[in-house]
């Protein structure tokens, strides 16, 4: 069996296709179809809106499964309807290629061998981002997107806008999505890595035509403006509601909370010093009087100082709701040593709120920022002391 053979029958096994969305491609769809078709026959080819002859082209291609609509809607839109397509069709995957000749077919066999060995991840297709050819704003947009997808998920990925990727479609299914153009390849890395799909990458190979003859429909100010919006929406979603879940998640599941503690509170690359760091920080943020904003700060914070971002997170959740009125009011009591004669007094009740406070702000800011310090300083020695102990007694896994 010859080699194209032999990658034909890898392609049915895994149940996988290859989707193309394009727009106004012409000029070089034929030669991306040709160069795939190479590797196999299943294509579904999505035309968004294209004013020029992308469906002539495509139907010099009788295997091609075409989906194709008159109004461009954007290559979010595209991506959608493609894996709705495939999905109703039994694949299991969908490797998404773009149509402008920027990504190579000749690198489709390095996805399908990672598809085999590691089932059900999605997987990008990462480009060399620093030779000469990449256009400057690219460089720029793919750090940007990087640096939001590691503080929306916790993953680190070195090409987090290729278009060239493998997606697990099986396991995307039901997942609702809210963009339609560019900004929805990353929303649906983000909401992929909500729901525990793994996410890694490949390396691959990418050409940029020169800039007189390239083709881009990418509009930096909107798009970036777009992805910006995107960006902080899915922020707000991840500090109040997907780092909450998934702290939960851990503490109820036993293997999971001793993963965590010999991942980061035991992790041997890092110092008993800065895990200690990474957890007083943590805690001196959760009560610092920046409520609502305080992983918002946190996080970008703990990236910069080189922190244990878990830990950090971990250690911000003192704040949590059944917390709260305990924190407002001993950082109230604790302010009144700051006021003299001038202090207020409130009475402890679970219904203490920043409103109920309010009357002498001033007091509860001198007393949570003093609480917030002094309870970095007893976190960071409580830290110190639990490391010593699990050290003399490693953690058997559960």
């Amino acid at each position: 069996m010859n080699n194209s053979a032999a990658i034909q029958d890898r392609f049915e096994t895994l149940k996988a296709c290859v989707i193309i969305p394009t727009y106004n491609n012409a000029g070089t769809l034929a030669a991306v179809i040709n160069d795939v078709a190479a590797y196999t026959k299943h294509i579904l080819v999505v035309n968004d809106g294209s004013t020029d002859n992308t469906s002539e082209i495509v139907q010099n291609f009788p295997f091609v499964r075409y989906i194709g609509y008159e109004k461009n809607v954007g290559k979010g839109w595209a991506l959608r309807k493609g894996f709705a397509y495939a999905i109703n069709k039994g694949y299991h995957y969908g490797i998404t290629i773009d149509s402008d000749g920027q990504h190579f077919a000749k690198d489709l066999p390095t996805f399908i061998e990672r598809m085999e060995k590691h089932p059900g991840e999605l997987i990008i297709g990462a480009r060399n981002m620093d030779q000469a050819s990449v256009p400057g704003k690219s460089s720029f947009g793919n750090k940007f997107s990087n640096f939001w997808f590691k503080v929306e998920t916790g993953i680190s990925s070195p090409d987090t806008q290729s278009g060239y990727r493998a997606y697990p479609l099986q396991l995307l299914k039901g997942t609702r999505y809210i963009t339609r153009k560019y900004e929805f390849e990353i929303e649906v890395l983000v909401k992929a890595a909500w729901k525990g799909i793994r996410i890694d990458s490949v390396p691959v190979s990418v050409y940029y035509a020169p800039k007189e003859t390239r083709v881009s429909h990418f509009r930096p100010f909107k798009d970036f403006s777009r992805i910006s919006i995107l960006n902080t929406f899915l922020v707000i979603i991840t500090i109040f509601y997907i780092r909450p879940r998934n702290l939960l998640r851990m503490l109820f599941n036993k293997k999971k909370l001793n993963d965590f503690v010999r991942m980061h509170l035991l992790a041997p690359h890092e110092s008993d010093v800065l895990k200690a760091n990474s957890v007083a920080f943590g805690a001196f943020m959760g009560i610092v009087p920046i409520w609502g904003f305080q992983l918002l700060v946190a996080i970008p914070t703990a990236i910069f100082l080189r922190l244990n971002k878990a830990l950090v997170i971990l250690a911000a959740h003192i704040s949590i709701p059944p917390m709260i009125p305990v924190i407002l009011f001993v950082s109230y009591k604790t302010g009144a040593l700051w006021m003299g004669d001038h202090a207020g007094h409130i009475e402890f009740n679970k219904n203490i709120t920043l409103e109920s406070v309010r009357t002498n702000l001033t007091q509860y800011i001198y007393g949570s920022i003093t609480l917030a310090i002094v309870a970095a300083i007893i976190c960071w020695i409580t830290t110190i002391a639990i490391l010593k102990l699990f050290k003399r007694k490693p953690i058997v896994a559960g």
